[in-house]
């Protein structure tokens, strides 16, 4: 697949998540990545078998990449693997902590031996304090970062439905790669770059630690809701369709009670007048909306809702996402069949509506071992 990073060669030794979808995007930018399997293969091949008998993390996150399967501790293999780095722009590993170094692949001394090449550790919870050593994944880190505590009902804390976590970090990691290879332009040096997952969840906490920090706020667990919006939530119509709105100002909520709730001057009685009244008295708040909702269809809520240019979301199913008007699809080819997957995020005048094939294990080793020969 052609693009912005044509003559990129990224040498990827990963497996499960984070590190796939960052070399996963870079392949999809043009880049000729080259994942580094274990012999048995990346475990995130047998994570399931939804997809024509193989797996639907795996697909998703190997699409347009080589597969080169290598034993680190066969001397031959280790050797292949060095002159690759030699040759490579990019280098990204997510093993166990320090599972490189020990293997002979540090990303300190590839640096050091090839300063042009950029480095990407992505870790559990980087390469310092009391936690460096420990391994992690995506649903241990949801815990440890307090992203589960605000996750959830007020009954109990959840689990965001995704891997929030993996994916959030491989997007850090992308994202700085980009970064580290327009500042080689300038300046001819690679750079030593390191994303843990730890720290990924721990920015998009950002805000309920400053709340918690500079004023003792302690973030609710409130489902489908807001902790300092009112109305915000989930209102079920007259025939049973659950939906969300979300009211940003008081200008929106003067539209909400003249065009949807049929209550005009609503908006100027003082206990609902600003939005801090309306959050302090948040059931009364909802009880007027879910009245309204609950008297109309779905369908004709929807047009007054729209009529009224208020945000607002049906409540969907997977099974509705797969065939939502909205939805954009790309499609890519494995060897079970043609898959059609939700389209990359962003998009541009003349984007390929095709992604790369995803390799069977070691499928390129034999190509790849000739062209790196000694």
């Amino acid at each position: 697949m052609s693009g912005a990073l044509d003559g990129l060669l990224v040498v990827s030794v990963e497996q499960a998540v984070a590190a796939p979808y960052c070399s996963a995007r870079l392949a999809d930018g043009g880049a000729r990545v080259i994942k580094i399997e274990r012999p048995e293969g990346d475990f995130a091949r047998a994570y399931d078998g939804y997809v024509r008998g193989q797996s639907s993390y795996f697909l998703w996150l190997n699409r347009a990449k080589q597969s080169l399967t290598l034993d680190f501790k066969l001397e031959d293999d280790l050797a292949l693997l060095h002159r690759l780095i030699a040759r490579a722009d990019v280098l990204i590993q997510n093993l166990a902590p320090g599972a490189a170094e020990r293997a002979g692949f540090g990303s300190a001394a590839m640096r050091a031996r090839h300063p042009r090449l950029i480095t990407v550790d992505i870790s559990g919870y980087g390469d310092f304090g009391p936690y460096k050593d420990r391994r992690a994944y995506d649903l241990l880190v949801q815990a440890e970062s307090g992203l589960a505590s605000i996750t959830g009902t007020q009954e109990a804390p959840g689990r965001v439905g995704i891997s929030a976590t993996d994916i959030g970090t491989g997007m850090y990691a992308h994202a700085a790669v980009l970064e580290a290879l327009l500042a080689r332009q300038r300046t001819g040096e690679g750079r030593a770059i390191g994303v843990s997952l730890f720290s990924s969840m721990a920015e998009w906490m950002t805000v309920p630690v400053l709340a918690h920090d500079y004023a003792s706020y302690q973030w609710p667990r409130l489902g489908l809701t807001h902790p300092f919006i009112a109305p915000y939530g989930v209102y079920q119509t007259a025939d049973r369709v659950p939906v969300l709105v979300s009211i940003q100002n008081d200008r929106e909520f003067a539209r909400l009670c003249h065009g949807v709730l049929d209550r005009p001057g609503l908006e100027k009685d003082p206990l609902y007048a600003t939005n801090k009244v309306r959050n302090e008295r948040r059931d009364d708040t909802n009880a007027i909306v879910q009245k309204s909702f609950g008297s109309q269809s779905f369908a004709d809520l929807a047009a007054r809702l729209d009529a009224a240019q208020i945000a607002w979301a049906r409540v969907s199913s997977i099974a509705d996402l797969s065939v939502h008007p909205q939805l954009r699809r790309m499609t890519f080819t494995t060897t079970t069949g043609e898959v059609a997957t939700p389209a990359l995020a962003a998009s541009w005048p003349g984007q390929p509506q095709r992604l790369g094939e995803v390799p069977t294990a070691g499928q390129h080793s034999a190509e790849i071992r000739r062209e790196f020969a000694a």
